[in-house]
């Protein structure tokens, strides 16, 4: 399968603040030439938005939907309910950056009640689901979904793992020659 022009992969989020984590995605995706569609669709704002999505993204021939959402997060439960299209799930740490207080920049829980909500879903309406914040993971797995019927993606996906073998070896051997102290001040500076 060559790769087609038209986005194979919807990106959607519950929320404009969503984006500082959900641009992950985006960006390996490009990196690996897979076209995406991005929008803002929230389960509990535009609950009429969600379902006329999963019919969207249907209709487009999306193969992957990747639904980031934070505190309750019923965005890729949600939407998956409505689509047979595989849904990855990215649990969000909510961040509050209205106003000027540090009071309450992270959720409660710390993004735990996103994973938890996103993975529990009930039998029969499956996501399947990242680590939380981890939307490069996401955007790898759609990668991999479609590298089923697309061996340039899985020639880039062999290339990438190549790289990031090389990349350890080089940290590893770099933190050899200069000392752990040296290196970790190097890489860690604030």
């Amino acid at each position: 399968m060559v790769l087609p022009k038209k986005p194979l992969v919807g990106i959607i989020m519950g929320s404009s603040s969503d984006s500082k984590m959900m641009h992950q995605a985006a960006m390996i995706l490009d990196e690996f030439g897979v076209k995406h569609e991005d929008q803002i669709v929230s389960a509990h704002r535009t609950p009429t938005r969600l379902s006329d999505y999963a019919k969207h993204a249907e209709r487009e021939g999306f193969k992957v939907i990747i639904a980031g959402a934070g505190g309750s997060a019923h965005l890729p439960g949600m939407v998956a309910s409505h689509t047979i299209i595989p849904v990855i799930g990215v649990p969000i740490m909510v961040y509050n950056d209205r106003g000027n207080s540090d009071r309450f920049k992270f959720s409660a829980f710390g993004g735990l009640d996103s994973l938890l909500s996103i993975s529990e879903m009930p039998t029969g309406s499956p996501v399947v689901t990242v680590g939380v914040n981890k939307a490069t993971n996401a955007g790898l797995y759609a990668i991999k979904i479609l590298a089923n019927e697309s061996s340039e993606l899985q020639k880039k996906l062999r290339t990438y793992k190549k790289e990031q073998h090389k990349s350890v070896l080089r940290e590893s051997n770099e933190m050899q020659k200069i000392g752990l102290t040296r290196f970790a001040s190097r890489k860690f500076k604030k």
